[in-house]
């Protein structure tokens, strides 16, 4: 079992930045991909980012190419996800997921974070 705990994001301008992190207990954390998703109101979640166990391989939705960067600490068991050149359409609650393969549908993954919003405006 691993739990999840997220923290980070709120509100921001567009063109600025936010840092998510998410934060894991129980299992080794290194043994889990985490990805991040996100949802926005009235929409289904959507792979944002993902890191395989090691921080070895990054993978990337068009969306967030070239503004936002996940990487991991496994020595502090947390995985962050800075969102960087902010637009108004990165608004949704993101979520940190852990699972066994680095994938990008929800259902792959095996844990989950609580969500946090992120909000930003023009």
């Amino acid at each position: 079992q691993v739990q999840l705990v997220q923290s980070g994001g709120g509100s921001g301008q567009a063109g600025g930045s936010l840092r998510l992190s998410c934060t894991a207990s129980g299992r080794l954390f290194s043994d889990y991909y985490v990805g991040w998703f996100r949802q926005a109101l009235g929409k289904e979640r959507e792979f944002v980012a993902g890191i395989s166990r090691f921080g070895g391989r990054t993978n990337y939705a068009d969306s967030a190419k070239d503004r936002f960067i996940i990487s991991r600490d496994d020595a502090k068991n947390r995985v962050y996800l800075q969102l960087n050149s902010l637009k108004p359409e990165d608004t949704a609650v993101y979520y940190c997921a852990a699972g066994n393969r680095l994938a990008l549908r929800p259902r792959e993954y095996d844990y989950w974070g609580q969500g946090t919003q992120v909000t930003v405006s023009s």
